[in-house]
């Protein structure tokens, strides 16, 4: 499975890439989310419970932070179990100034097994675009100061529909940096 996205959020780059690395911003952010925990620096183990077609789980996993360069990207490592399948994947995450805010675009290959394969890589896809964009209306929510909030909204709402005019049918914007997070805890 192969998901790319982009999200515009109001705040400086500097900023975005803390929240990205604070623990307790992930936790509050990621849907379903009952731990996330920092081992290390670069290492993260978090466990969710969230609904993915027929199938009703608690998934577990691991994260490494790969190729850090501060505030700009970085690319992330997961895998995740549960008793319904796995997931693993890596996700090439990137910030980038823009229009007085940052730009994060993202860029996930992952794979899945076990039953939660069977449902389908299209229930997958939408499931993890549904969680993906959950996930980064509460992280905006969560860093962006109040009273630019309702700005922020409008204008996620005004690239989203931009991006799926130019966008054919079969493409998938949308995706967790963190949407390996979001896969390999959602989907695996």
């Amino acid at each position: 499975m192969k998901l790319t996205g982009s999200y515009q959020i109001k705040l400086e780059k500097q900023k975005v890439w803390e929240a990205l690395n604070d623990p307790e911003i992930l936790k509050a952010a990621v849907p379903g989310c009952e731990s996330f925990e920092k081992k290390s620096e670069t290492e993260f183990v978090a466990t969710a419970t969230n609904k993915i077609g027929p199938f009703n789980a608690s998934f577990s996993g691991d994260i490494e932070l790969k190729e850090l360069n501060p505030p700009n990207s970085y690319k992330i490592i997961g895998s995740g179990n549960s008793p319904v399948g796995f997931a693993t994947g890596e996700a090439v995450v990137k910030l980038e100034d823009y229009e007085g805010g940052t730009k994060l675009s993202y860029s996930v290959q992952a794979n899945v097994g076990g039953k939660i394969a069977q449902v389908g890589s299209r229930l997958i896809d939408m499931t993890a675009k549904k969680m993906a964009d959950i996930f980064f209306g509460k992280f905006s929510e969560l860093i962006i100061p109040k009273k630019d909030l309702f700005d922020e909204k409008i204008e996620t709402k005004n690239i989203i529909s931009r991006e799926k005019k130019s966008l054919s049918k079969n493409i998938l914007y949308g995706s967790i940096l963190l949407v390996i997070l979001l896969v390999a805890y959602l989907v695996s």
